[in-house]
């Protein structure tokens, strides 16, 4: 290929069909995060601590079989490493999780390149950042104050570059920041939903599987788009 002969970037290919097994893997993806999210409903705790550490593992599975790209799986395996430190109730597991979580994000920031956003919706993240933080500041632990601000800043950013990939990846980032929002209200001590590890990882794990899809099926959003060698 010549130095100025355009190339269509990796993650605007065309997705490969799943076939047998991506479908069979998709399907035990959605199993499980039933069993989990049933267990949650039941105050079934053992199910919890079953179900949750083999869902990222099979949406890995999954998106490995439609030709994923490298930063999508790494983006889910460090959301798996979050999902395997928060089972454990513990400032320094808490502190472990977010830090995989970050990892993540950066996956997906790098993933998501440099297509456009919405200045509007720019505003709009920038104002619940700002707000969210300022509520939330005094009510949370003195050592968690920084690092959740950092965090939430970095997830609040993933948020809204999602977008840039379509609509699907644009409400899984949102519901990704609304799911650790969810978080952040528990560790502050404010009054919660009723069963709110149900509501976390129900909008988690939507959150995940619309983020996995936006990045396999950009493709046809961006298909006109090129870069340079």
């Amino acid at each position: 290929m010549s130095a100025t002969a355009p190339r269509t970037p990796s993650w605007a290919r065309p997705v490969p069909d799943a076939g047998g097994a991506g479908r069979v893997l998709l399907a035990a993806f959605g199993a499980a995060a039933v069993v989990d999210l049933a267990s949650l409903l039941a105050g079934w705790h053992l199910g919890h601590v079953l179900a949750k550490p083999v869902l990222m593992p099979l949406l890995v599975a999954h998106v490995l079989t439609r030709g994923a790209p490298r930063l999508l799986v790494a983006a889910l395996l460090f959301g798996w490493g979050g999902d395997l430190a928060l089972l454990f109730d513990a400032d320094a597991a808490f502190l472990v999780g977010m830090g995989s979580f970050a990892a993540g994000h950066v996956c997906y920031l790098v993933l998501f390149g440099r297509g456009r956003t919405s200045p509007a919706l720019g505003g709009a993240y920038a104002l619940a950042l700002v707000g969210t933080v300022a509520l939330l500041w005094g009510d949370l632990p003195a050592d968690l104050r920084v690092p959740v601000a950092g965090y939430s800043l970095l997830l609040t950013t993933m948020a809204l570059r999602s977008s840039a990939l379509g609509r699907a990846a644009g409400l899984g980032g949102a519901l990704f920041l609304l799911s650790d929002t969810l978080i952040a209200t528990g560790v502050a001590e404010w009054p919660q939903l009723p069963r709110p590890d149900f509501w976390i990882m129900a909008t988690y794990l939507a959150a995940q599987y619309l983020l996995a899809v936006g990045a396999l099926t950009s493709g046809r959003a961006y298909r006109g788009m090129v870069i340079q060698d």
